[in-house]
Order: C-alpha cells, then structure tokens, then sequence
C-alpha cells in the first residue's frame, strides 16, 4: 500500500489495487494530503472494529476533483474525507446535502450510497469537540475570533453561531468575504446580550493593528486558514500581538509545531493544533459511514 495515491492511480485501479486485501474503499482527497493522520487515525479505528477496508491518502488537484469523484464512485468506493482545497468546490458535485453542509456551503465528509454522493459537513462538531477536550470550555462562554473565510472558517463560525457563543469575529484578507460571511451568520446573533463597546459579531481587516485592538475582548483566536503547512509559512498573528489570557486553536498541523503554536506558547498563551479537531471531525465521519459509535480511544492512541 502506497503512502499517498494520485489520479493517475485511480484512472487505473484494478491495477494498482487489484490484490490489496483488505481493499480500499475509504480516503481522503487533498492538495497537499502527504501530511494528512487521516489514514492512521481510520485505519486504527477500521481495524478496531473490524472492518475489512482501508483507507487511505489520494493527491487531487483542484482541476481534477470532479474526476476523481467520478473514479471512485466507479470503484465502488463507500465514503470519503475532503480537505483543502476542495470543500467548498464539492458542493455543487454533490447529489444531496446535509443541512450543516448546505448553511456553510462547504463538505468534508462524502457517504456513497447506491452511487450517489451524499455530503455533510463535521468540521463544525469535531471543532466544538475539541475546544472542549483540550481546554475544558464549551463555545457558548467564549468570545471567539476566526482566521479565514473559507470553507473550515465557515464551518467553524457557523458552529460557533449555533453554539451561542459570547462574541465572533471574522478575519479574512479579503474584508468584503468577511462582510459576506457575518452578514450569513447575523440572524443567529440576533438577541438581547450587550456586550457594551464592541459588536458581538463583526468582520475586521487582518492588520495587526486592527486584531489586537480585538484582544481585549477575546477568549480564543483560531487559524482556519492553510497558513502553517509549509513549514517556512509566518505566523498569520505575531507573538508580540498576542497574549496570555487568550486560547489559540490553530487548525493546521504538520511533523513540528506551526509557527502560530510557536508564537502562541512564547507568549504564554493556551494552545491547541489541529490534531484534536481532525480526530473528532474523523470520528464523525466515520459514524456517518458506518452507522455505529467511533472507536474513538483507539483512534486517539493512534495520534499520540
């Protein structure tokens, strides 16, 4: 079994798998997908529960999503994972929709039934779940900020909408997707808290100046954006901005710690990466695919 499969590969997969046993059936599609836990964290919980498939890792560009789809439906494939940058592009390649993927307009998880594509969306829920297993706090007490505006930041500030959180501001460089994206959640923020100066739901440019103007009134910063899976990438918020009252979830993680983490704990901030997000979204997904409980102890031994 390869580390990571390609196109290419499926384009000619009774030859490249033909004598796998147990066979593949389940993966996840990415660019880049190298770094991905995602096999190891499913194939744990597989064997776990003694399921006789595989999972495993599959390179797909973004030109090469509506194919690969294609392929592994023609492979009989029965469910896959979805990461950047393919998310919020699947939307429109698939048959149905759950509701939460259908609100955030984004997927990463696909179930194939009967050859057709059904979407949904555990970014939201694996974010929740984990923001509560490491630092022990449930959304509706925090004043969140998020990174980004595509499809893991939708599904994260639409979570944190649902959850009634104290506060949510959405950073994106592109400050009119920003405005677009609290225009969406504004109906989930109508109420009667007051929060005295500052606006319980606001998008603001991403400037240094501009975000620490907002650390007064946080609790948690959370990187929803690629920045940190290349290893030369900068930290999207610089150590001297942050602070050691604030949570920092950066969603992104690789081989060593993300500049983001780096920064965070040099200012003694609490910090969390993305591993424990992609074990509660995964074990969503599996949940989704198999209609049981997720081996979920299993799957967390296996990240450590």
């Amino acid at each position: 079994m390869k580390s990571v499969y390609t196109l290419q590969d499926l384009q000619n997969w009774r030859e490249v798998a033909d004598d796998m046993d147990p066979p593949i059936q389940l993966g996840v599609f990415g660019d880049p997908v190298a770094h991905s836990l995602s096999p190891q964290i499913q194939n744990a919980a597989l064997k776990h529960a003694k399921i006789d498939v595989q999972y495993a890792g599959f390179q797909i560009r973004p030109d090469e999503l509506r194919e690969a789809l294609q392929l592994a439906r023609e492979q009989r494939f029965s469910g896959l994972n979805l990461t950047i940058p393919h998310k919020i592009a699947a939307v429109d390649l698939m048959d149905s929709l759950d509701e939460p993927a259908k609100k955030i307009g984004a997927v990463n998880t696909v179930r194939i039934t009967s050859g057709a594509f059904e979407g949904f969306n555990t970014d939201g829920e694996g974010f929740g779940r984990a923001i509560r297993d490491n630092f022990a706090i449930d959304l509706r007490d925090l004043r969140v900020l998020v990174l980004g505006a595509g499809g893991a930041a939708r599904a994260i500030a639409f979570h944190c909408a649902w959850e009634r959180c104290e506060r949510l501001v959405i950073v994106n460089r592109d400050l009119k997707r920003a405005k677009r994206l609290v225009e969406e959640l504004r109906p989930d923020f109508i109420g009667p808290r007051v929060l005295g100066p500052v606006a319980r739901l606001e998008a603001v440019p991403w400037d240094e100046g501009a975000i620490r103007f907002q650390l007064a009134n946080l609790d948690l910063i959370v990187n929803a954006t690629p920045l940190g899976l290349q290893p030369r990438d900068p930290s999207p918020i610089a150590a001297r901005a942050l602070a050691p009252h604030l949570m920092v979830f950066d969603t992104v993680y690789g081989m060593g710690k993300t500049a983001l983490v780096r920064a965070a704990e040099e200012a003694g901030a609490r910090v969390a990466d993305g591993r424990l997000m992609l074990l509660h979204q995964g074990a969503a997904a599996f949940e989704i695919w198999f209609d049981r409980p997720a081996p979920l102890a299993a799957m967390r031994d296996t990240l450590k």
